[in-house]
């Protein structure tokens, strides 16, 4: 049998790996009978024709990672590879693709590369070919041939992204169920470009300069098995009409977008995500009747947007509504009135004050489990939280009082952020914490207590205090939560010798006690050289 090239491995079956053995040319003498040639990885700059034409039976050719040129890889090389499926040349030096390849072949690979050009049978009459990837090449319209896939019907999946079309390609495999021209300089979407493609499942064209005029009514219309499509980041001033009933995921985020019309969405029945974050969207510019009968739409994305105030005709099945970063001021009582099924709400930072909040605002949202208020002008809690909220977030707000009744009845919340406010100890109403039963992770870092909280529940499990004014940790502080694991007191005013171990003695839970950045080290030299490399240590790790 013919001896194995060095350093590559051989099997009996026909398979050869020289791939990663630093190759500088391709290797002489291969085995005739081989069928799967790994060459990936290597430093080849050509191949030489009448050795590969002696491998007739090779079924797969790996030669990607290497640096093959367009002048290395002579017009001729694969003519007499009549068994040739898979063709992998992936991150090589490229500049024109082969003239011709194997009629045999299934896949090609020829991703980042610097190609130009592509010839009418470099893809052409291959009835057999299923996959083409040539993403991050340096295509441009010209170098397409008129019919790329002429006598290539069952082409599925075809990746073109990252090039420099201003067109979609004309005459698409019909068989395509996935198509990637996203990253290119689309500005136009020929009439018919996409009739035919009635089996395509998804659809990216985002980051291209894609604009209302560049499509009509009926462009996306006959692709009656989309159910994903990404136009994000292109200059759409609306939603385009005539979108097909079966999409899933819309991806509109990062456009122009100021209206959302009565009918572009209405017949999008199976829509269950919905992304136009990013646009330049008013309240007044949804119609309120724009989500009507959209019964599976469970996720709505309208965050960096330009809301005044809540949309009317909110979709009536939405579970998670994401409107934060935007510029609303008030909620009214009936703002949510209609959305019984939300489970996540988040209207982080914009423009909301405590009294601007109707206490009755939330009064049907029984399944809401996460709600964030972070980041607006809120000076009081407000009333009228769901009682079956798990995750409450309030940070980053002027809060100066939490007033007697706003967390009662909280029997399911877990987390509750409160950092960054102006909370002292009394602002607090008593017996606040205790009532919050199933509560295991409390944060009020960044605010002005002087000491621990009293009566914290006993289901806590981490308390944030870092960045207070904390001088005194009482020695029964903890006494109520015995199931604490971390406990987090950083830069706050501890003196020396005011934490007790007898504190912390019972709590057979506690994994982290952090107290770095306090008084005790500024004030003692003993320790000082410790300390600091504690805080050093404590800091990486955080990092």
């Amino acid at each position: 049998a013919p001896a194995c090239p060095r350093d590559c491995g051989c099997t009996q079956e026909g398979v050869v790996d020289c791939g990663g053995i630093d190759l500088k040319e391709f290797p002489l003498l291969l085995p005739e009978l081989t069928n799967h040639l790994s060459l990936q990885n290597n430093q080849i700059e050509e191949i030489f024709p009448e050795e590969l034409a002696r491998l007739y039976r090779l079924e797969t050719l790996n030669l990607q990672n290497n640096r093959l040129t367009s002048k290395g890889l002579p017009e001729e090389a694969f003519e007499h590879l009549e068994n040739l499926n898979y063709l992998y040349l992936a991150n090589n030096k490229l500049t024109v693709a082969p003239k011709f390849l194997p009629n045999t072949l299934i896949s090609a690979d020829f991703a980042a590369n610097y190609l130009t050009k592509i010839y009418g049978l470099t893809f052409g009459q291959k009835p057999n070919l299923r996959s083409v990837y040539l993403h991050n090449n340096k295509l441009s319209d010209a170098g397409l041939p008129d019919n790329m896939f002429n006598g290539s019907d069952n082409v599925e999946i075809l990746i073109m992204s990252s090039n420099f079309l201003k067109y979609v390609p004309k005459n698409l495999p019909p068989a395509l169920y996935k198509l990637h021209l996203k990253n290119n300089k689309l500005e136009k979407i020929p009439k018919g470009a996409f009739s035919e493609l009635t089996g395509l499942r998804e659809l990216y064209l985002q980051n291209n300069y894609l604009t209302n005029e560049g499509m009509d009514n009926e462009t996306f219309w006959k692709l009656s098995s989309l159910e994903y499509l990404d136009l994000s980041s292109n200059n759409l001033s609306q939603i385009p009409s005539g979108l097909p009933r079966n999409i899933v995921l819309l991806h509109l985020e990062k456009n122009a977008i100021k209206v959302i019309g009565r009918d572009v969405l209405t017949q999008i029945k199976n829509l269950e995500y919905l992304l136009l974050h990013n646009n330049k969207l008013k309240a007044r510019g949804i119609h309120p009747l724009a989500f009507q009968g959209l019964k599976k739409l469970h996720t709505v994305h309208l965050y960096n947007n330009m809301l005044e105030r809540i949309p009317s005709g909110l979709p009536r099945r939405v579970k998670t509504l994401m409107i934060l970063h935007n510029q609303i001021s008030e909620i009214n009582r009936n703002d949510f009135a209609t959305t019984y099924f939300l489970e996540e709400l988040n209207l982080s930072y914009n423009k909301l004050k405590s009294p601007q909040i109707h206490r009755e605002a939330f009064r049907k949202l029984r399944q809401l489990k996460s709600l964030d208020l972070s980041g607006n002008n809120l000076h009081t809690v407000p009333f009228g939280f769901p009682k079956n909220l798990q995750i409450l977030k309030l940070k980053e707000n002027e809060i100066s009082i939490i007033p007697k009744g706003t967390l009662s009845g909280m029997t399911k919340l877990r987390e509750l952020y409160l950092s960054n406010n102006k909370l002292k100890v009394n602002s607090i109403y008593s017996r606040a914490w205790r009532e919050l039963s199933s509560l295991q992770s409390l944060d009020m870092a960044g605010n002005q207590l002087t000491s621990i909280p009293s009566d914290l529940p006993e289901s806590l499990e981490y308390l944030y205090l870092q960045n207070n004014k904390i001088t005194t940790v009482s020695e029964n502080a903890f006494e109520s939560t015995p199931k604490i694991k971390g406990i987090y007191l950083r830069f706050n005013k501890i003196a020396v010798g005011a934490l007790k171990e007898s504190t912390f003695q019972n709590l057979k839970h506690l994994q982290v006690l952090d107290i770095e950045g306090n008084l005790e080290f500024s004030n003692s030299s003993k320790n000082k050289d410790d300390s600091e490399e504690e805080v050093e240590d404590e800091e990486e790790e955080e990092e």
